[in-house]
């Protein structure tokens, strides 16, 4: 197996260049900030060794430098936010890590499904994701760690990690294979913060990039599975962990410097079953992503998804039973349907209770020479559609999201030469919300509120509640909001009619979710302004607590992530077998039917 670059030591010594450094830092410092043209004339002014410019990188390693021999604040002052690189990767509070699973064979057939087989299925080779897995082999250790240190050299936290699976079907691998690749990905988390790393290689995985097999979508076959079969032989006994050693992993990350305070995996509706659902939350999900693609069931046919809308009905409740959050995608543009169609379908998704997704990744199919797909478009039995087409679907379905909702994509990030036919612009979501507003119309979901990096005072904030039912009894959305209804912390309450099919929550009301907005600050660090220190979190939870006592309900149970259960302990929660839990106080216990 190659040897990765980024696991040789950083050559740059800031010792080396103290005085410079001193002086970079000094006026950074100075400058307004988000004057991009001030931070380049002070880099040209001051050339590392009289030669080359310093990085960013650079920079801040010697900041951190500096930080330790001076006694300087190390992480939280106004230079960094000056100097960071990308920030809205970290805008949501978190520091997203998303890892890819190794190629594996795929229950489905779906037509549109691209079959490249050097990646899991759905995936191609050159999607940014997917070229980092691919980097690393696909190896669950070694994406983790890397991604984390590819965000820290960019100014990053990466104290909070939402841990993001993805990869084919997740309910399908091995369960030995899940158990080790979580396992390995907290393992990476743990060790980061401690600053060593234990790789652990083994020879025998294929070489997945050397692997140059063609598949044509034209001949009308999916010969994915027995291609990925084939070369999966060797190397597999290595991938194998108990759970057991996923536990053991977990909690040590319970007060490690980089804690997992998310983790979502992605599967079929089909795969989602009760003993799948307790085996995802014992691995420490929070977050399923599930693929439902359509709402008609002739659609789903005529694309051969292998599973109807009564499934994804039964998915979603048993996911809002268990306490998780839910992604759904959903695709526009499949054979059969048309924008009309698509339109009718979407409204189906937020006007039928049985759907409701917390979350929503749309995905407009487009055309890969891979893809079984190609067999209708070269009889002229599909085609994708125009833009302007495209442009009149995507404004029905923005303009009809709910505020309890965050689309989290408009269109996925697949390179234009991957594309054969179809949408090749990646920010249709910016073309969608100016048309929107050209119209006089808008987004109403979160992430089109999230307050972001701006400064927060309390008193501007007020808390909202909003209602509304599903699959499994009533939703409390709450939120807290400034006078523009901007978005600072939410908390998702569930208020079942039914008791769960788990027995440790069968007679709980239960806390989904609960995220405050803003710029990822460090574990326990206070920043006046900052809107994940205002106690937003803890106020969201009491009032939680009481809305539960006032249904009726004698505990609220907590869907927490491995990171957060230090919190929620300090909030009184105490620990379940999976879940968090605390009783209240109330004279008349409620009843479920």
């Amino acid at each position: 197996m190659k040897k990765a670059t980024w696991l040789t030591p950083y050559r740059f010594q800031p010792e080396l260049h103290d005085r410079e450094l001193r002086t970079i830092i000094r006026e950074i410092e100075e400058c307004p900030p988000s004057r991009a043209t001030d931070l380049d004339r002070i880099l040209k002014k001051y050339p590392k060794g009289g030669k080359e410019y310093f990085s960013k990188s650079e920079i801040l390693q010697g900041y951190q430098y500096l930080a330790k021999t001076e006694g300087w604040p190390s992480q939280s002052v106004p230079f960094l936010e000056k100097l960071k690189m990308k920030p809205v990767r970290t805008l949501s509070g978190v520091a997203p890590v998303t890892v890819l699973t190794k190629p594996f064979p795929c229950p489905g057939q779906c037509i549109f499904c691209p079959n490249d087989i050097r990646m899991p299925k759905s995936y191609l080779s050159r999607e940014p994701g997917a070229q980092r897995a691919a980097y690393h082999d696909f190896d669950p250790y070694q994406q983790t760690y890397s991604r984390l240190t590819a965000l820290q050299r960019m100014g990053h936290r990466v104290d909070k990690v939402e841990l993001i699976i993805l990869g084919g079907t997740w309910s399908f691998y091995p369960q030995g294979y899940q158990n080790w690749f979580v396992q390995r990905c907290f393992e990476a988390m743990n060790d980061f913060g401690r600053g060593s790393f234990r790789d652990d290689p083994h020879p025998g995985r294929p070489n997945y990039q050397g692997l140059n097999i063609r598949v044509d979508g034209k001949l009308g076959s999916n010969p994915y599975n027995d291609i990925v079969s084939g070369y999966l032989r060797s190397g597999d006994a290595h991938e194998l962990a108990s759970l057991a050693e996923v536990e053991s992993a977990h909690l040590q990350n319970e007060t490690s410097l980089h804690r997992c305070v998310g983790l979502s995996v992605e599967t079929r509706p089909d795969y989602v079953t009760e003993a799948e659902v307790e085996r995802m939350r014992s691995l420490g999900a929070t977050k399923v992503q599930i693929g439902i693609q359509s709402l008609s069931d002739d659609v789903l046919t005529l694309n051969k998804r292998g599973h109807d809308v009564a499934a994804t009905r039964r998915a979603i409740r048993l996911l809002r039973q268990a306490g998780f959050k839910i992604q759904a995608h959903w695709m526009p543009n499949l054979y059969g349907s048309s924008p009309v169609r698509d339109v009718e379908d979407f409204e189906r998704l937020f006007s039928d209770s049985d759907f409701r997704p917390d979350e929503l990744k749309i995905y407009p199919c487009s055309l890969i020479e891979s893809a079984e797909l190609m067999v209708a478009y070269q009889a002229e039995k599909w085609r994708p559609y125009t833009h302007h087409e495209l442009l009149e679907v995507l404004v029905a379905c923005l303009e009809r999201v709910p505020g309890y909702c965050r689309i989290s994509r408009v269109i996925r990030d697949i390179p234009g030469d991957d594309i054969l036919d179809g949408n090749k612009t990646t920010n249709f979501r910016g073309v969608a919300e100016a048309e929107l507003r050209a119209r006089g119309l808008a987004c109403r979901d979160i992430r089109s509120r999230e307050i972001r990096s701006a400064r927060v005072r309390e008193e501007e904030l007020s808390l909202n509640e909003l209602r509304y039912r599903s699959s499994i009894g009533e939703e409390v959305f709450l939120q807290f909001i400034n006078g523009d209804r901007r978005i600072a912390g939410f908390l998702r309450l569930a208020l079942p009619a039914r008791e769960s099919f788990i027995e440790e929550i069968r007679k709980s009301a239960l806390v989904r979710e609960v995220h405050v907005y803003g710029a990822a600050a460090a574990l326990g660090e206070k920043d006046e302004g900052k809107a994940q220190h205002l106690g937003l979190g803890r106020r969201l939870v009491r009032r939680a607590e009481a809305l539960a006592g006032e249904a009726g309900f004698s505990s609220l149970a907590v869907i927490s992530s491995v990171g957060t259960r230090e919190y929620y302990r300090r909030l009184g929660f105490h620990d379940g077998r999976l879940y968090q839990q605390k009783s209240l106080t109330q004279e008349n216990p409620r009843t479920t039917q």
